[in-house]
């Protein structure tokens, strides 16, 4: 089941439930009644595998626009 991050809206506690995907979000916090927001969190995501970056996204020793002979770069 996910754990789900909460912040005290009275003391500014964080406080962390295990719930399932289908529970309604908590309003107060089950022992104390202090009134809860969920706090949205980005997802833990983990790559893994060997080279998926350099073989997906390497670019070549140059730049990938061609350029015509003698033209000069616009910086």
């Amino acid at each position: 089941m996910p754990v789900y991050v909460y912040k005290g809206l009275e003391t500014g506690r964080y406080y962390e439930f295990e719930q399932s995907f289908h529970d309604e979000p908590l309003k107060a916090h089950p022992e104390t009644g202090e009134p809860l927001k969920r706090v949205i969190q980005a997802p833990a995501i983990v790559f893994k595998g060997s080279g998926w970056h350099a073989t997906d996204y390497k670019k070549g020793g140059g730049s990938s626009e061609k350029k015509e002979d003698g033209a000069k770069d616009e910086d």
